[in-house]
């Protein structure tokens, strides 16, 4: 009798996550983070403002930067949203738990499928995006994010340690395609 269970496969479609070393700089396909878009309803700013210091226990991220505490951290999307991360191992159910702290002054959506992530990391980096980017990765500091266009795909970086790691979302969709100009550009760069 066939087995018709489903499996989990990583947005690159494989069982296990890949790593690609290149010249001193590691990319790696993140498979182990919940997702979750946080958005402030209109005329419920100081409700939502409260919330989020009651549940997350820390401030919402400015503008192009990122903020984080405990199992959380946000990052800032655009002008009242936020993307939220947390481990998949503990907040599979991420948008529930996020919906359940914030009850009517935010509307949340799961996105955790939706998208994919590659961590470059490594001495090279700054080498790399410089042919993927016109972003100048050498301003974004420690703890900063911004959208950027890589391949023609719409994405957001985030500098987790400036000059050595950052995160690269992209939709999932097109994980094979972002995959494949990261490692070209790594090739290229180093």
């Amino acid at each position: 009798m066939a087995d018709h269970r489903l499996k989990p496969i990583t947005p690159l479609g494989s069982d296990t996550p890949r790593q690609d070393r290149i010249s001193g700089v590691t990319i790696t396909e993140v498979v182990d983070t919940a997702l979750a878009a946080l958005a402030a309803r209109q005329s419920k700013a100081a409700e939502f403002a409260a919330s989020a210091k009651a549940f997350f226990g820390f401030e919402l991220a400015a503008p192009a930067r990122v903020s984080g505490g405990g199992a959380y951290t946000a990052f800032w999307t655009g002008p009242e949203q936020w993307f939220i991360e947390a481990p998949f191992a503990s907040h599979e159910d991420i948008a529930s738990l996020v919906k359940a702290g914030f009850g009517a002054s935010a509307s949340v959506t799961e996105q955790t499928d939706g998208w994919c992530r590659f961590d470059l990391e490594g001495q090279g980096v700054i080498s790399v995006f410089e042919l993927l980017s016109n972003l100048d990765l050498g301003k974004l500091p420690s703890g900063g994010t911004s959208r950027s266009m890589i391949e023609h795909l719409g994405c957001l970086v985030i500098c987790r340690e400036q000059g050595r790691h950052y995160s690269v979302y992209g939709p999932r969709s097109s994980a094979a395609s972002l995959h494949h100009a990261l490692v070209t550009a790594a090739r290229s760069a180093l």
